[in-house]
């Protein structure tokens, strides 16, 4: 059975001075060291969310400037088809007036070298009629 006397009080002295020890050498220096690293832990994942954030806001600001660029892109697309076509029309008018030209050109010579032609005709026509009537009359016709 137990027996109170003054063994169990050098025991539980020695029990209270052995909690005070360990108290003192080990458990107040491992709970530093874990609330240390919990502070640790807590500033990273802080600083893992600052990251984050700032990753997301980048990756917002990527996207936009790639709308933006899109959009810029498109427009200067759509310019330079515009200019373009203005250049084709230019070029398509211009060829046409020449060629409009040309045709007049073409005309005016044709008419020219008609009326030559007709001339020519005209006097040979007389000629060849003046010899066919001195043939068929068999005496010359002035």
């Amino acid at each position: 059975m137990l027996q109170i006397d003054q063994s169990l009080l050098i025991q539980v002295g020695n029990f209270l001075l052995l909690v005070l020890l360990l108290n003192i050498f080990l458990y107040r220096p491992i709970r530093r060291i874990i609330a240390q690293r919990g502070e640790e832990v807590g500033s990273l994942e802080h600083a893992i969310r600052e990251y984050e954030e700032k990753a997301e806001e980048n990756e917002k600001g990527i996207q936009e400037h790639m709308v933006q660029a899109r959009k810029e892109g498109f427009q200067v697309k759509e310019s330079l088809k515009m200019e373009g076509l203005e250049k084709e029309k230019g070029i398509l008018q211009e060829s046409s007036s020449t060629v409009e030209e040309k045709i007049t050109k073409a005309r005016s010579e044709i008419d020219g070298q008609l009326k030559d032609v007709r001339k020519i005709l005209d006097e040979q026509v007389a000629v060849f009629s003046k010899e066919l009537a001195e043939k068929i009359l068999g005496r010359s016709v002035s």
